[in-house]
């Protein structure tokens, strides 16, 4: 069983704050993903949204389109309006190869403000839990079947945050709801990442390796400051470069037999960060702690 490792084009530019890297083409993003020596990238907002127009320029750069993140709207939308909207970007990662798509359920969010306190997020009701379960077991064994498989991403800000929610989520999902583990979103929202993954691992369809400062973090939660300008201090940072026990991470995939991509995905401010020293630290860091856990890395 062998593992790839891949980025998350957030490292030179942020979809979410323009301001972020949104003056860094893609062309730089593509041939810096290459030179740090990833065989893969997944999709970020200045991707062309056609397989025609992406797939001469991925092979351009000898990289794989890995996934691609997808704004979900189930809770808000129901199913069947649901399937419908996400048809063109199931379309586009199945015709590029892609095997599952990143998909967050965004719904509720207030205004969409990414200087909003922490605790300012939307929850469900304990009632709401049965039927949002089979409505999202129903859309992913429609996605499953269509040539994708989903991997929802838990993520901060969004009804799906806490290892608790997680749990909830796995709980009340069939099998084909594949879990998007994310150590650095389970880690700022006050969770163990060690012990999320330990407990969901059989899941675990997909894998981003965000590590946390932890000085930062433990700032932003006792200050109920925003996810953006946690960000914007420096929460997150590669593998290996912050306070994330990636060594029982990564025992743990392997023990159970993960085969998937592991995806460095750290948004910093590329002015602070520079994108190509951290993706070549990321790489290398995170390549020499899969090897070190038994981990076999496809070329």
């Amino acid at each position: 069983m062998t593992v790839r490792l891949g980025i998350n084009p957030i490292t030179w530019t942020n979809d979410d704050m323009p301001e972020l890297g949104g003056d860094i083409p893609l062309e730089v993003c593509l041939s810096e993903t290459h030179q740090a020596g990833y065989a893969g990238i997944e999709m970020g907002g200045k991707f062309p949204r056609s397989s025609r127009e992406l797939r001469p320029i991925m092979d351009q750069h000898h990289l794989a389109l890995v996934s691609g993140w997808y704004d979900g709207r189930l809770l808000d939308k129901g199913l069947e309006d649901e399937w419908k909207a996400v048809q063109a970007h199931l379309t586009l990662l199945r015709d590029m190869g892609s095997t599952h798509i990143v998909y967050a359920d965004t719904s509720r969010r207030s205004g969409g403000d990414l200087f909003a306190p922490i605790s300012q997020r939307p929850m469900m009701k304990d009632s709401e839990w049965p039927a949002y379960g089979r409505d999202l077991t129903a859309l992913a064994e429609r996605m499953r079947d269509f040539g994708v498989g989903m991997a929802f991403h838990h993520h901060m800000g969004t009804v799906i945050e806490t290892d608790a929610e997680v749990d909830k989520l796995m709980a009340s999902t069939g099998p084909a709801v594949g879990l998007l583990f994310d150590s650095g979103h389970s880690a700022f929202s006050g969770g163990d990442p060690v012990a999320l993954v330990k407990r969901h691992v059989k899941r675990v369809v997909h894998v981003h390796c965000k590590d946390t400062r932890r000085p930062v973090l433990e700032d932003a939660r006792a200050k109920n400051g925003s996810f953006m300008q946690a960000v914007l201090d420096g929460i997150f940072t590669v593998p290996g470069d912050g306070s994330v026990d990636f060594p029982a991470i990564l025992k743990t995939l392997k023990g159970a037999g993960y085969s998937g991509w592991l995806i460095v995905e750290a948004e910093q401010d590329p002015r602070k960060a520079h994108p190509l020293t951290y993706a070549k630290l990321g790489f290398g860091n995170l390549a020499r702690l899969a090897l070190q856990a038994g981990h076999t890395i496809a070329p």
